[in-house]
């Protein structure tokens, strides 16, 4: 088993290593992360007994598969219970031929 500290930082690159998985989800607020001295990890959620993941997940995946991937992952890596949850799908602009920065503004 890891401690909190380490094994949110473990968990967050196991998990965007998993095939499907786009990025982590913080909340809306920054939420959901586990705090450490000097930053966070944010979509990772570790405590004593269990670890939470919110991720974002390409569309081009199965949604239920790429979850089932991290969790049995996530398991593996720590001996704890694991909630996943799919926060968002991502979409690829480039592959739909769409300017990734139309609609974009900037307060300069």
């Amino acid at each position: 088993m890891t401690t909190a500290s380490t094994g949110a930082r473990e968990v967050a690159d196991a998990v965007t290593a998993v095939p499907g998985v786009t990025g982590l989800y913080g909340g809306a607020f920054g939420e959901i992360a586990t705090y450490l001295p000097g930053g966070r990890v944010s979509g990772v959620v570790v405590d004593d007994d269990s670890a939470h993941v919110h991720v974002v997940v390409d569309m081009d995946h199965d949604l239920r598969g790429v979850a089932d991937r991290v969790r049995r992952r996530i398991e593996e890596l720590t001996g704890l219970p694991v909630t996943v949850t799919v926060e968002d799908i991502s979409v690829h602009t480039d592959r739909l031929g769409a300017d990734p920065t139309a609609g974009s503004t900037t307060d300069d």
